[in-house]
């Protein structure tokens, strides 16, 4: 099992250049705010090495970086056989006038050398083309098994540097694999980086599991599970692999969700046909009901600062979004959109609630304002639901399933991602069906 926050004390970063101009900074900026709009040209080129070991790692950790940024929407890495400098005459200086030939923005370059206790010394400098001016310069020292992890550093320090936003690629998405005929689909808990990389399942299918979500430290995971035929919430620890049922209540408890502080979780608990939203301590484990209404109350999320609660509920007459203060006080409708809203929860930022909808026999992924204002729908298709923020709150990963056929094949769900503006549409790959994402925050 990988101990991953091990990786904390395995990673040195160290800034060793960042020469920032205010003409740098207004030229080579990407407004992420904005509509569709035209992806950055940048130039990543092979991370610079002497040996097979060193040059084998500068190509990978070269492609990984071009394919996160890539995948954001916002940059457009530039084919490596147009480059007209090599990569060890750029370890000395830029030519910008072969960058601006092949009409790169931005230039990324890189080294590696493997230290004399193996480990690997990783640098890499941002330059803007047109402004002749480095941008960022970093360098990592690391175990070469870790050499994916930096990789996604580096994309993240280049976002942030010229979009002035978070990066999100190094980050994990844990979700629910499914396999099997669609009237016997075995579902087990799954893990992976989000770009697909490290795969691996956490629990081998024996009971159904659904809606995993993470905790603030990336370290455990709450869900739902069908042990022995009874729905109760499940922690579970990553490291460990530690499983406890969270409770001992009677009836079903089901959509958990953590506090933005980790330590307690949300849940809706069932008894005699009616739902309510409750929250239990993880320190004292002890619970309390929020809610207290005739109708289902369901799906609760936190606000980032833990002030508010969203939730769907039918007590309106049919499915709608609601929020409430953190004790249960003062509910408010917030969706008054036609068809059913479902799933809600709440942006990293604070600033939206990402929902799902159903209207006209379609399904949608949509955002609106914690006051139910400004609703945007950013995706639709047959049936999807599920959305996750990535932590910077600036893209959403959902599950799209597909319609089964006449003899009752078919009917998988693949992820999907969409950003903000619902223009970067893509299929984040898996090793089968899979459905139920979370994504975590940064690792720390």
């Amino acid at each position: 099992m990988i101990r991953r926050n091990r990786l904390i004390g395995v990673i040195l970063i160290v800034a060793v250049a960042t020469a920032l101009t205010a003409g740098a900074r207004a030229e080579l900026q990407v407004d992420i705010t904005r509509g569709h709009l035209q992806p950055l040209p940048i130039a990543i080129t092979d991370f610079h090495g002497e040996g097979p070991r060193e040059q084998e790692a500068g190509r990978d950790i070269a492609s990984v970086v071009a394919a996160d940024l890539e995948r954001s929407g916002l940059f457009k890495p530039i084919d490596k056989r147009a480059f007209l400098q090599d990569v060890s005459s750029l370890q000395v200086q830029p030519r910008f006038n072969d960058w601006r030939v092949v009409n790169a923005q931005a230039l990324v370059n890189g080294a590696i050398t493997v230290q004399p206790d193996g480990r690997l010394k990783v640098e890499f400098r941002l330059w803007d083309v047109f402004a002749e001016t480095q941008m960022a310069g970093l360098q990592y020292r690391t175990q070469r098994e870790n050499w994916r992890r930096v990789a996604h550093i580096i994309a993240d320090a280049i976002y942030k540097r010229i979009t002035g936003e978070e990066g999100y690629f190094d980050t994990r998405i844990v979700y629910v694999a499914e396999s099997g005929p669609a009237s016997r689909r075995i579902k087990r808990l799954a893990i992976m980086d989000q770009d697909g990389a490290n795969h691996r399942f956490l629990t081998d299918g024996r009971a159904l599991v659904l809606t995993p979500r993470f905790s603030r430290t990336a370290q455990e995971i709450t869900y739902l599970s069908y042990f022995n035929n009874t729905p109760r919430v499940y922690l579970f620890n990553i490291e460990t692999g530690r499983q406890e049922v969270l409770g001992s209540f009677q009836g079903m408890t089901f959509a958990p969700r953590f506090a933005p502080n980790g330590n307690a979780v949300l849940m809706s608990y069932a008894e005699n046909g009616n739902s309510d939203i409750y929250t239990m301590d993880l320190r004292t484990r002890k619970s309390k009901r929020l809610s207290s209404h005739p109708a289902i109350d369901t799906s609760p999320s936190f606000s980032p600062d833990a002030k508010r609660i969203v939730f769907n509920s039918d007590r309106g007459g049919s499915q709608q979004l609601y929020a409430m203060n953190a004790d249960g006080s003062n509910v408010q409708r917030i969706s008054f959109g036609q068809g059913r809203y479902a799933t809600p929860v709440w942006s990293p930022r604070g600033d939206l609630i990402a929902f799902t909808k159903q209207f006209g026999g379609r399904f949608f992924i949509g955002v609106m304002r914690p006051d139910g204002s400004g609703e945007r729908l950013l995706s639709e298709s047959f049936l999807e639901e599920g959305p996750t923020w990535a932590p910077n709150g600036r893209v959403l990963m959902f599950f799209r399933q597909e319609p089964t056929d006449k003899d009752g094949g078919g009917g998988g769900a693949s992820l999907y991602t969409v950003d903000l503006t619902g223009h970067n549409l893509r299929r984040v790959v898996t090793p089968g069906f899979a459905s139920d994402p979370a994504w975590s925050s940064l690792i720390p």
